[in-house]
């Protein structure tokens, strides 16, 4: 139980740093603004500087492949157009309940605006109980609780494919229809970095080929990211603020970040410079990612992205760099985006749609417990029980 009264003494100093650090997030933001003005006039010789040294920096910068001042202004969408989303949720394995499995929940979703057609919105329930669902990780030295993470990010991305190729294909129908797949988060999967390389490929390569299809049937995705807490184009800035000749960190700066000279705007976020330079439904310029990670993608389907000012907030948008080079797309995805944060009051309508349809509750998840209990019971599965410990818990008296 939560002391409220031992918590409430506590308050006073947070509020205290909490004004100290806006203080200091403000000077922090002074600087990158005058980094940015000084690095829009250097930008070609700052990439150049990047390209050639980039395997000595240690901090890895987006690279702009606009101007870097560039504000752009998104277009309305067409009164008629289809939006996809799919979003996912689980109930991890437990060794105290009654059997050790896990349930992968992915909520889709399919608007349709402007053509009198009734939408799309389910989800789609998997168990994974057999032993090389729960095991065949572990000869990886990945957790079942990790992977199972891992597997869900690669559903979501399948069954928004699925779902998208399937009713933009059939012939005649509705392939000039304006549509957009989106997805909640990056398109970046950087955590699967440090995995060994046969366990990367089981998961990347499903999502490589779902973004193939994507781009065979001319649907443009999108991973929107909301509040987003990412460096990249700061870390641009932080070529323009480095001192010597030339951007060599391993000769010149030591590997704590906080005592190179380049570091005078940590920890300032992408979305606050942004929120200085765009103006509501503007874009900024489109910058390329450099995550280790994206060496595994194809080409086409490397990451890209822009800020996109929705109004409420700066969000981070990527895409795969096969809509980055179509304007049409780009517009057409970027258009359809901001309809939907206007429609979801800050925050797309679909993906909040798709998350509140995968989410498993508390009641669900007792369900989907009684529901293997009375499979076990009818097979004649004996000591049907969670542990005592669980059991215990349950029972707690306070």
């Amino acid at each position: 139980m939560l002391d409220i009264a031992k918590l409430v003494r506590q308050m006073p100093e947070i509020g205290q740093q909490m004004q100290k650090d806006a203080q200091a997030g403000l000077k922090r933001l002074e600087i990158a603004q005058k980094l940015f003005l000084q690095a829009n006039q250097e930008q070609d010789k700052l990439i150049q500087a990047q390209e050639i040294w980039g395997d000595r920096m240690i901090f890895t910068p987006g690279i702009p492949i606009e101007s870097l001042d560039t504000a752009i202004e998104i277009p309305e969408a067409p009164s008629s157009h289809s939006v996809f989303s799919s979003d996912g949720s689980q109930i991890a394995p437990s060794h105290h309940e009654i059997i050790y499995c896990y349930l992968i929940n992915i909520g889709r979703i399919m608007l349709h605006y402007g053509q009198n057609l009734h939408p799309l919105l389910d989800s789609i329930p998997e168990i994974y109980y057999k032993t090389e669902d729960l095991y065949s990780a572990k000869k990886w030295g990945i957790r079942t609780e990790e992977w199972m993470g891992y597997h869900r990010t690669m559903k979501e991305v399948q069954i928004l494919t699925e779902m998208a190729c399937t009713w933009v294909n059939p012939p005649g129908a509705h392939f000039n229809i304006p549509n957009l797949a989106m997805t909640d988060g990056s398109l970046t999967y950087w955590f699967l970095d440090t995995l060994p390389t046969d366990a990367k490929e089981e998961i990347l390569n499903p999502i490589i080929e779902s973004l193939q299809q994507l781009q065979a049937s001319k649907i443009p995705i999108v991973g929107y990211i909301s509040a987003s807490r990412s460096i990249d184009a700061i870390s641009f800035l932080r070529l323009m603020a480095c001192p010597y000749e030339v951007p060599h960190c391993t000769n010149f700066c030591s590997m704590d970040n906080e005592k190179n000279p380049c570091q005078k705007m940590e920890p300032l976020r992408d979305t606050s410079l942004w929120q200085q330079i765009l103006q509501p439904r503007q874009r900024s310029a489109i910058f390329r990612s450099n995550s280790r990670i994206l060496d595994c993608y194809p080409e086409s389907q490397k990451t890209h992205f822009c800020y996109l000012h929705g109004g409420a907030e700066v969000a981070r948008v990527e895409f795969p760099q096969w809509v980055a080079e179509d304007s049409e797309l780009l517009n057409q995805a970027l258009s359809i985006t901001l309809t939907q944060i206007d429609k979801g009051f800050g925050y797309p309508v679909a993906l909040a749609e798709a998350h509140n349809l995968a989410v498993v509750k508390g009641g669900d998840r007792t369900q989907f417990f009684s529901l293997i209990e009375e499979q076990m019971l009818r097979y004649g599965v004996k000591n049907v029980a969670v542990s005592y410990k669980e059991a215990r818990k349950r029972g707690s008296i306070a």
